[in-house]
């Protein structure tokens, strides 16, 4: 049984916020198109013992949140409504539990996105396997809201001097992208890489941590028109698929070997195609599916070549913190597309829904 716990807070610009009760945020009463989203009142959460509560200033959107409010991710047994989606967040501490310390009132932060929920699985390693394991926006309310509480072990504080609506965009893409490309891809110098849909928010993140990491960076866009945007982020060959065969440029631009390592949030057939672009012994390592969840497998070609599929999913707070100081030092950089007031939630999503973005979007409670 929980039990709501004291806390220590201050004044903010609507009120103290033990007076707070209602707070403006954007909810599906069911899945359906961008259209199904209200934005209404709803509750401020009590605290409680080990949680901070966060004044959201900016939330970012990611693709994950088009899945589940589409119907995509979740069936209707797997979640409760009406739901608040939303992962990614930037604000300041707002109040927190008696029982927290080392945070400030005010003190700007970066809540991690996805994190197991009971204390005694916080060292569980990968977090997913971890029961308790919940990403904010799916399996409870999420930041499209104003305000979030969050265990307090599982925020950071936010020293990269950017804006709030330009560190939003950085959590889930960051730390998948560290995860992926990073972790699970063992990517590092000298590699040759190829990330699959690289204008998509976790792709031109993607691009840039296999940079920092010192790999060489082909990648995949659907359109001439955003071949300019990825060049931009660091990759070093961009394949337009429209006009070119990405399995023939990666064979081409390695000696005819293949890459080292496939990026793949793309799914479907052109995950499938990914394994006819690695090298004997590359790893492709799929994190979406945006043109769709099933693919074929030729099973020779995995154990003759011995290529091999690591799912990523989810990273962890060392991931987020690694990623962030790697921003400090300017190897990688948020990549803000636009930002909407909460009340075009719905316009924001339909750019999603049209893979029309170039990097990401941001929404601003406050506004």
């Amino acid at each position: 049984m929980s039990s709501t716990a004291t806390v220590k807070e201050t004044a903010t610009a609507v009120g103290t916020p033990a007076q707070v009760k209602t707070m403006k945020a954007a909810r599906i009463h069911g899945f359906g198109k961008p259209d199904v989203f209200k934005v209404e009142d709803a509750a401020v959460p009590g605290l409680q013992p080990g949680e901070v509560r966060i004044k959201i200033l900016a939330t970012g959107i990611n693709r994950l949140e088009h899945y589940i409010r589409n119907g995509e991710f979740l069936t209707e047994e797997q979640i409760t409504f009406p739901r608040i989606l939303g992962a990614d967040a930037a604000g300041v501490i707002d109040a927190v539990a008696d029982d927290v310390t080392g945070f400030e009132i005010g003190e700007r932060v970066i809540p991690l996105t996805g994190y197991p929920t009971d204390p005694a699985e916080y060292d569980v390693r990968p977090f997913v396997n971890a029961a308790s394991f919940q990403v904010r926006g799916v399996h409870s309310d999420g930041t499209y809201a104003q305000y979030i509480n969050v265990p307090a072990q599982w925020v950071v504080r936010d020293t990269t001097g950017l804006t709030p609506a330009e560190a939003a965009t950085l959590p889930m893409v960051l730390v998948m992208a560290a995860s992926a490309v990073k972790n699970i891809g063992q990517v590092k110098e000298g590699d040759t890489v190829l990330i699959q849909a690289g204008a998509s928010g976790t792709g031109s993140m993607s691009i840039q941590v296999a940079k920092a990491l010192g790999a060489r960076v082909l990648s995949t866009v659907r359109s001439a028109a955003k071949a300019g945007f990825v060049e931009s982020v660091g990759a070093d060959r961009v394949i337009v698929t429209g006009t070119e065969d990405f399995v023939q440029v990666a064979k081409d631009e390695t000696g005819g070997q293949g890459v080292d390592v496939v990026i793949d949030g793309v799914g479907g057939g052109v995950f499938t195609r990914g394994l006819d672009a690695l090298r004997t012994g590359g790893v492709i390592v799929p994190y979406g599916f945006s043109a769709g969840p099933e693919a074929t497998i030729n099973l020779i070609q995995l154990f003759f070549a011995q290529k091999q599929i690591r799912g990523a999913f989810a990273g962890g707070k060392e991931d987020l913190e690694w990623g962030l100081e790697q921003v400090k030092q300017g190897r990688v950089r948020a990549l803000l597309q636009q930002t909407f007031p909460l009340s075009q939630v719905t316009e924001a999503h339909h750019l999603v829904a049209a893979s029309k973005m170039q990097g990401n979007l941001a929404l601003l409670p406050w506004e």
